[in-house]
């Protein structure tokens, strides 16, 4: 048996809801034994009104006079104990309804905090922590499937003299909009993540060959080399930004998630010393 409070909840129904319609319910009950009381009342004070008007003693009337008045005063003691279990019922609703904001509120920040752990907070890409994990899933199932995938390690050049030209928050909001650009080039099952400063990683899932990610790497320069308007504190300027990417395809040049980052950042480098766009891993 579930005993846990929030069970309910979970299920997608509302306790505090609930508790307000059986409320309702009970209201409308003492409202009724409310009118039956009044009514009780009524026809004890005309049954007293037709003995004093007689003036004389009619047993039967008289018995019957008796026992309504204890029944009124039944129906009157049944009246003030709905009116006490509508009290505790309120108290509940009040209660459940505070616990149902308050689980609301920590389930929130439970959600928060989690896409805090595994995401960039500038970028809100996901951080190294989720890449290495999407990455070691796609390797399980690259094995599995016969598949191979491939890493892209891109590097924006010369980004250091942005923000000592301009400072930090324009370089902030740089790397935001690329951020944005990447997020929208890469297709639906692949991942692209920020690895730190201006370097960023992207996993490509279900790659054939060297001939199916080049559109992918191309696709990706043109966006970023697309003219990048910042406006930071009234300040607006035009930058053009470069980036220069490795790329190391599994199973060919890595096995790990360690060694198809390595050789994709040593592809990258290889590329900005030929002065090409990017570079596969040898």
């Amino acid at each position: 048996m579930n005993t846990d409070p929030n069970a309910e909840l979970s299920k997608g129904t509302n306790p505090a809801k609930s508790l307000t319609k059986v409320l309702g319910q009970s209201e409308h009950v003492k409202d009724l034994v409310d009118e039956c009381a009044e009514e009780l009342s009524s026809v004890n004070v005309t049954l007293k009104e037709e003995l004093m008007v007689d003036g004389d003693s009619l047993p039967g009337v008289e018995n019957a006079l008796e026992k309504n008045e204890a029944v009124e005063n039944k129906v009157q003691e049944a009246s003030e104990k709905l009116a006490d279990v509508n009290r505790g019922l309120e108290d509940e609703v009040t209660e459940r309804r505070m616990l149902e904001h308050q689980l609301a509120a920590a389930t929130e920040e439970e959600k928060e905090a989690r896409h805090a752990a595994f995401h960039d907070p500038l970028t809100g890409l996901p951080n190294r922590a989720l890449f290495e994990d999407r990455l070691k899933h796609g390797l399980a199932q690259a094995k599995r499937r016969g598949w191979a995938l491939a890493v892209m390690f891109l590097d924006l050049d010369d980004f250091k003299n942005i923000n000592d030209s301009y400072g930090h928050d324009i370089g902030d909001a740089v790397l935001q909009a690329i951020a944005g650009r990447l997020k929208e080039n890469i297709r639906g099952d692949d991942t692209i993540s920020r690895y730190g400063g201006d370097e960023f990683l992207c996993l490509l899932m279900e790659v054939r060959n060297e001939q199916d990610i080049m559109p992918i790497a191309e696709k990706i320069i043109t966006a970023i080399q697309a003219p990048c308007d910042v406006n930071v504190r009234g300040l607006s300027i035009s930058l053009c930004i470069n980036v220069t990417i490795g790329i190391s395809i599994f199973p060919k040049d890595g096995t790990t998630s360690d060694t198809l980052v390595k050789s994709a950042d040593e592809a990258m480098y290889r590329a900005k010393g030929n002065k090409s766009r990017y570079s596969f891993a040898r």
